[in-house]
């Protein structure tokens, strides 16, 4: 890739540089995969998994991330949002085989390394979008939307209150508020 820099084209460097390592700083978590368990020391929390392989739901955590990227939502709650493959897994072998294939697939087509070990996010969304039309990327996509969105710990960090009818409805919370006006 051909990058202009200071009016003079460089080669960038495929991978992670030293410099990009330090940039993204704790965007880029680390996971450490121990037995049946994805475990992030730096946060603080850990995944057990029942069905799934650890090193799968790893790149899970990591493909719920460039399918909805929110550099302000913590990798914990990616990690909550896709936890549902693993127990569909643990009771539809269907789902299982569709989870553990779709994840090696990306893997493959990733190269060495697999899909967690490519340093850009442009590249890791250039293989999503290669596959999008799959049943494997329409699952994730579609659990993601519903299993993300509907954690009310991340409702905040959106600025979203939360549902209003119990709190008197959104006519006597501020909907008359027309202060610009």
């Amino acid at each position: 890739m051909v990058t202009i820099y200071e009016g003079k084209p460089y080669e960038r460097q495929l991978g992670l540089s030293r410099r990009e390592l330090l940039k993204r700083g704790g965007a880029a978590a680390l996971l450490i995969i121990s037995g049946s368990a994805v475990i992030s020391p730096e946060h603080a929390w850990g995944l057990e998994t029942s069905a799934l392989k650890p090193e799968t739901m790893a790149t899970l955590i990591q493909v719920a991330r460039d399918i909805y990227p929110h550099d302000q939502v913590p990798d914990k709650y990616y990690a909550i949002a896709v936890k549902g493959h693993d127990e569909t897994a643990a009771k539809d072998p269907a789902h299982k085989e569709l989870i553990e294939n779709g994840i090696a697939d990306l893997d493959k087509k990733a190269g060495k390394g697999g899909y967690r070990g490519l340093g850009w996010e442009e590249q890791r969304v250039a293989l999503l979008k290669e596959i999008e039309k799959t049943p494997f990327f329409q699952a994730v996509r579609g659990g993601l939307v519903v299993s993300l969105y509907n954690q009310k710990e991340v409702w905040p960090i959106f600025g979203y209150e939360g549902e209003s009818y119990s709190k008197g409805g959104y006519i006597a919370r501020g909907f008359n508020d027309i202060e610009w006006l």
